[in-house]
């Protein structure tokens, strides 16, 4: 069966950003004109996902109200023939068909997958991180698309990240099968140490419907939380797992210095800003 649908994780409180996500989603935090999630919904759409899950949880109102239509904002700009940026607020709205779903209790990305059983369908799907803002010519999804229609099994992506930071991340090992593929052979989630590659797990997955069944035996881990890592090792001894080291620049944006610097590169390749923005930069005294 063909991906179609996606889901995006956003019940979470955004600890790292307070005091601004104490009113705010993190969300739906600027990365220079657009939230961040936004990015995450139109890269889904230019790989060819045609309906978006969020999972959203209490104080999450504004995400939806972002991608719902406006009609007083759209009557207003109309009237003041404001038609470029109308033009971008009509197109937001009509990006993908979007649902929603409530995460109760904050019980960890596991949980957050698993109550979006009733939606999925039975059906493969991808799941979006909105914190892991990716840069590439060619959707990083999209890339993953392409290696899950080779070997119809769940697809991780991954990126090598220094030994230093592999307590960070959900670690895997596995054998190369193709350029930048590879067959999983195990998971380890933020190895304290000896871990078992240098290839970390970023947000962004397709998962074969049993992993419900992965999560429905999955204990939950500390603060009562179940972890997708720990389901996906579940899932290992039944299924076929791979990861796709992806083709593209990542920015970890759930983290206050990684947002600063998504933002400036942002800025840099934006028509509006990057000629103002590049003499900023280079005006500073460092």
């Amino acid at each position: 069966m063909r991906i179609r649908k996606a889901v995006f994780p956003a019940a979470g409180f955004g600890t790292r950003f307070l005091p601004a996500t104490k009113a705010i989603p993190k969300e739906m935090l600027p990365l220079v004109d657009k939230p961040l999630i936004q990015y995450a919904v139109e890269e889904a759409k230019a790989s060819g996902l045609e309906e978006i899950i969020i999972v959203t949880g209490m104080g999450k109102t504004a995400i939806e109200d972002h991608f719902d239509t406006s009609f007083e904002l759209e009557i207003l700009l109309k009237e003041r023939k404001k038609g470029d940026i109308l033009k971008k607020i009509e197109e937001v709205s009509e990006l993908v068909h979007f649902a929603y779903t409530r995460q109760k209790k904050p019980l960890g990305l596991g949980h957050a997958i698993g109550i979006t059983r009733n939606l999925i369908n039975s059906e493969p799907f991808a799941v979006f991180l909105g914190d892991d803002i990716i840069d590439s010519r060619v959707p990083v999804m999209k890339q993953m698309i392409g290696v899950y229609n080779k070997y119809k099994a769940s697809v991780l992506a991954v990126q090598r990240v220094p030994r230093s930071q592999t307590h960070m991340y959900g670690m895997i090992s596995g054998k190369k099968v193709a350029p930048g593929v590879y067959r999983v052979t195990g998971l380890v989630e933020k190895p304290k140490s000896n871990p078992p590659s240098n290839l970390a797990i970023i947000g962004r997955y397709i998962l074969a419907p049993e992993i419900f069944q992965a999560l429905d035996a999955t204990r939950p881990g500390k603060g009562g939380e179940i972890q997708l890592t720990d389901a996906l090792q579940i899932l290992l001894k039944t299924r076929e797992i791979y990861a796709c080291e992806f083709e593209g620049e990542r920015y970890d944006a759930g983290d206050k210095v990684g947002f600063l610097k998504a933002n400036i590169a942002f800025a840099l390749k934006h028509a509006e800003t990057r000629v103002e923005i590049r003499k900023f930069l280079k005006g500073l005294k460092l």
